[in-house]
């Protein structure tokens, strides 16, 4: 069971910057791949960046790659996603979400890969 948090967000301007964290506790985070989904009003959930248990292999969907940059600590139990040049497109709730297993990140994750989800935190951009 993880008790996972995601924390940072905020209200940004356009072409501004944040970073979201996100706790990880109630599991060893290291034998866990960790993604970043974000949900839009009105939209679907959908798959934004991950990374693998070491942070050796990252993965990011079309519509953030060149922009975001996730990272990881497991000595602190946390995952880290970095957000520049932010658009009003990206305003969503960001929630983390653990994948269990010590494999490469390779591809999109779906929904149905995800163990365990994280509360998110909203991240508001305006124009």
């Amino acid at each position: 069971m993880c008790s996972c948090r995601a924390s940072g967000g905020g209200l940004v301007q356009a072409g501004g910057s944040l970073r979201l964290s996100c706790a990880a506790s109630g599991l060893t985070l290291s034998n866990y791949a960790m993604g970043w989904f974000r949900q839009a009003p009105g939209k679907e959930r959908e798959f934004v960046a991950a990374i693998g248990w070491g942070g050796g292999t990252r993965f990011y969907s079309d519509s953030v790659k060149g922009r975001f940059t996730t990272s990881r600590d497991n000595a602190k139990d946390t995952v880290y996603l970095q957000m520049n040049s932010l658009k009003p497109e990206d305003t969503a709730v960001h929630s983390c979400a653990a994948r269990f297993g010590r494999t490469a990140v390779t591809g999109t994750w779906h929904h149905s890969d995800v163990n365990y989800w994280g509360e998110g935190t909203l991240v508001t951009v305006s124009s």
